[in-house]
């Protein structure tokens, strides 16, 4: 007989698959580049309460907010085999209107409902006021379709009228339908694989494992936070401006420690913003705890018993808990950077031995948008990488996307491939890194070229200072963004704001520098 402990080890792996093999259909069946060649996605599986089980290595700012989707799901819909339910409201558990989550439930052999499988890709757009859907928005009502929790597809029947009156509200109907499509894939994936452990091991046996699985993970969280020095840890940094004419966000955080579990307290942030930076709360709950699972051992499993010693404060109205209604698409991608980064800087005060510099804290969000030359609709998105910040014992690495976004790059042939733009340069901005005994990781150039008139947005940070260094390291370098106009060729660039939407002709260049790491230590 299999001990439990390798048994237990077994099973954590079989629930990790299921949530990898859902990815992988998910991003081999998509139509958009964004989730196709970026895997802006995520995947994971819930048990019948809506509890975190696992969850594929994807975006952790998805991920960490799922869990507040399922909550309010769970007990709220009348489930049934075959069923799959759309949702992407940030008040309810997500994250912004471009992110759709997509749940399935997964019944056992006898009818029971035992499970959930899930995922949530972000759409290149939802439509609202701009192309992309990223937009400088006051409101949510601008910056896209909100749908709330409702029957994609009902016992086996999928909602033709409701994916209509969807797409007829995008800009890319036909990109969108099949990259619905795609996580409706994904999902029946996910579905016939755990249909399959439950015949091979039974229900009882796999609800035991999963409950075994819940246990070792909030010992080990606890264990892990008992660790850790007793006591009060503070910190703030700041969100360079809104977009909306509200400059140097305050993000404060005191952080207590003792007992085996740890408060995050937000009060003394500033007060939600008309500008698109405002956090969900779901938002804020996943930065918080990615900070925290990072510390924890890579044999760990990651799934709800860790979220439970992990209490976060935050004073309702306030950036990183915002009222509904209130604009959101840059509080997923930026603020929840900026969230890490501050969570990061508390623990530094318990950790000094352990804890990196700040990283680029951005996604340095792209949108372009606009029509071809032959008439069809197009809608480009991407988040770009840039420094990663030094740690006590190494350097930062250069040009990867850091913390709350995994994604990959959009490759040059995809894109210009898929769209009417030309990658004119794409490489790293040597010495952008913070300085100290350990250098910042560099930030990244590129330059796009526009071969067809379009609307441009940016939603970018860390323009106006760069990230923090740690031990006497150096701040990394900031980044920036410049436009030229085809009339201006051979002069200089004229610089962009870090947040803006604007009609560029054909023939524009732009350019975006992304900030390097914070360095660490004193050189």
């Amino acid at each position: 007989m299999i001990p439990d402990s390798i048994a237990d080890e077994i099973f954590r792996h079989l629930f990790i698959s299921v949530a990898e093999e859902m990815g992988v259909t998910l991003e081999r069946t998509a139509y958009s580049p964004n989730i196709k060649e970026r895997r802006d996605h995520s995947c994971a599986f819930f048990d019948r309460e809506g509890r975190l089980v696992s969850q594929a290595a994807h975006i952790p700012v998805h991920l960490g907010a799922f869990p507040l989707l399922m909550e309010h799901l769970a007990p709220r819909v009348e489930w049934r085999p075959e069923d799959a339910v759309i949702c992407n409201d940030p008040f309810v558990g997500g994250t912004h209107l471009p992110d759709l989550s997509v749940v399935t439930p997964v019944f056992d052999p006898v009818g029971a409902l035992f499970g959930f499988v899930a995922n949530r890709a972000h759409h290149a757009d939802v439509g609202g006021s701009t192309p992309g859907s990223m937009g400088p928005a006051t409101e949510l009502f601008q910056e896209g379709v909100i749908v709330p929790p409702v029957k994609l597809v009902d016992a086996g029947r999928l909602n033709e009228p409701l994916l209509d009156l969807f797409c007829r509200n995008v800009r890319t109907p036909v990109e969108r339908r099949g990259d619905l499509r795609a996580q409706l894939a994904a999902n029946e994936t996910g579905a016939r694989r755990l249909r399959e452990l439950l015949e091979a091991h039974g229900a009882e046996e796999m609800q035991a494992r999963i409950d075994a699985a819940r246990d070792r993970s909030e010992r080990a969280t606890r264990e892990l936070l008992a660790a850790l020095p007793a006591g009060e840890y503070a910190f703030e940094d700041y969100l360079d401006d809104d977009g909306q004419g509200a400059r140097d966000l305050p993000i404060r955080l005191r952080v207590t420690l003792g007992g085996g579990s740890a408060r995050f307290d937000f009060t003394g942030t500033a007060p939600q913003t008309r500008g698109p930076l405002n956090a969900p709360l779901a938002v804020t709950r996943s930065a918080v705890t990615y900070t925290i699972l990072c510390l924890l051992p890579e044999e760990v499993p990651f799934n709800q018993g860790c979220f439970a010693p992990i209490e976060v404060a935050a004073p309702e109205g306030c950036l990183v808990n915002p009222r509904p209604g209130a604009a959101v698409a840059g509080g997923n991608v930026e603020t929840s950077q900026r969230i890490v980064d501050v969570a990061l800087g508390a623990l530094a005060g318990a950790l000094p031995e352990l804890i990196p510099a700040a990283s680029q804290g951005t996604m340095n969000n792209l949108t372009i948008g606009g029509w071809t030359a032959e008439g069809e609709p197009f809608a480009y998105y991407e988040t770009i990488g840039g420094g990663a910040g030094a740690g006590p014992s190494r350097a930062g690495a250069g040009g990867i996307h850091c913390h709350m976004s995994n994604t990959r790059n959009t490759p040059t042939e995809a894109l210009e491939y898929h769209y009417p733009l030309r990658v004119r340069e794409c490489r790293l901005r040597r010495g952008s890194g913070g300085a100290g005994r350990h250098r910042g990781g560099d930030g990244v150039r590129r330059e796009i070229e526009l071969l067809a008139e379009a609307r441009v947005t940016l939603l970018t940070e860390r323009r106006a200072r760069g990230p923090y260094g740690l031990a006497g390291g150096g701040a990394g370098g900031p980044g920036g963004n410049r436009l030229t106009l085809p009339d201006q060729q051979g002069g200089r660039p004229r610089p962009l704001p870090g947040k803006t939407s604007f009609d560029a002709p054909a023939g524009a260049i732009l350019r975006i520098d992304t900030p390097g790491g914070g360095g660490w230590g004193e050189g």
